[in-house]
């Protein structure tokens, strides 16, 4: 029998970033001694965060679209290189999605996101995926369009709506919902998600949130706490399951939601229950934050597993 397969659909960015002494403003020019240049996008991480979790026990299949140039070139590698199968990550004429970030010496942040080849990006193939992850990085008609198939394939969805600044349509917040298994969310994007829905007030707690969108739009949901772990609604039971944080020495919370929703989808795949997943995936997320970047703290299935206990 042949392994589970969780397909990623969406975006691949390579990250460059500065460390300044402060944020430059209109007009301003501030220099920096060098630059990072790292490997990122939503999709890609948590397609790494998935392929780690996962060790052995499956395989990840990334779906995205990089330039024909250099950065393109190394995304791809850098896929290839966590095992995980890139055959249909696609060659655009856009050039690669790149984040360009400025770091002052507050830690506090300014990003730009180019999205390039991101913008190109054209419909998924679910093939023989038994689990589906998504993000908001991608045309929201791109997103729609790999909920209906994997609806018509019956293969659930984990949709991750983040970034909360893409601007979509309440028609299409519900048409992206009625295809999705579980709905990941923080405060920002819950509150969002929340007023296209038309449900929740406004000002309240993530934790009502999440429900109100659960009872709502018949989804599960997860909402992630920051520091104090995550909790998850499922649709039509009326209750919480919460998952606390444990403690961790945090030097940088830079991918850690990435890491989250890949593992989620990781630990799912294996055939734990969505409460011990999250709780897996809340582990693996804290362990993230113990090392610098995204993708290069994510911990692998052995270390959030002894971790976890």
């Amino acid at each position: 029998m042949s392994q589970p397969e969780i397909l990623v659909f969406g975006s691949i960015n390579v990250d460059l970033v500065c460390r300044v002494g402060s944020i430059p403003k209109p007009g301003e020019t501030v220099l920096s001694p060098r630059y990072e240049q790292s490997f990122g996008g939503k999709g890609a991480n948590q397609a790494v965060a998935a392929a780690r979790a996962l060790g052995q026990s499956g395989r990840v299949r990334m779906s995205g679209a990089v330039g024909d140039d250099a950065l393109g070139g190394a995304a791809r590698d850098n896929l290839a290189n966590e095992g995980i199968d890139v055959t249909s990550v696609v060659t655009s004429s856009e050039p690669t999605g790149c984040a360009f970030i400025n770091v002052d010496e507050a830690g506090e942040n300014a990003i730009t996101v180019a999205s390039g080849a991101n913008a190109a990006l054209e419909s998924a193939s679910i093939g023989d995926a038994s689990l589906v992850v998504m993000q908001m990085e991608v045309p929201v008609k791109r997103n729609l369009e790999c909920v209906a198939a994997a609806k018509a394939a019956n293969v659930p969805v984990i949709l991750n709506f983040a970034p909360a600044t893409v601007a979509v349509s309440a028609e299409e917040m519900r048409g992206l919902l009625d295809g999705t298994r579980y709905l990941v969310v923080n405060e920002l994007e819950a509150e969002t998600v929340a007023g296209l829905l038309g449900c929740g007030k406004a000002g309240a707690p993530v934790e009502g949130l999440a429900e109100a969108i659960a009872a709502a739009a018949s989804v599960d949901v997860i909402a992630t706490l920051g520091g104090k772990g995550a909790m998850l609604v499922r649709a039509g039971e009326g209750a919480s399951h919460s998952v606390g944080a444990p403690k961790t020495n945090v030097v940088d919370t830079t991918g850690a939601g990435d890491t989250l929703v890949g593992a989620f989808a990781a630990f799912l795949t294996m055939g734990k229950s969505p409460e011990e997943a999250l709780r897996l995936a809340v582990t693996a997320a804290s362990l993230a934050c113990e090392g610098y970047g995204a993708q290069t703290a994510m911990p692998t299935q052995e270390q959030v597993l002894a971790a976890a206990g």
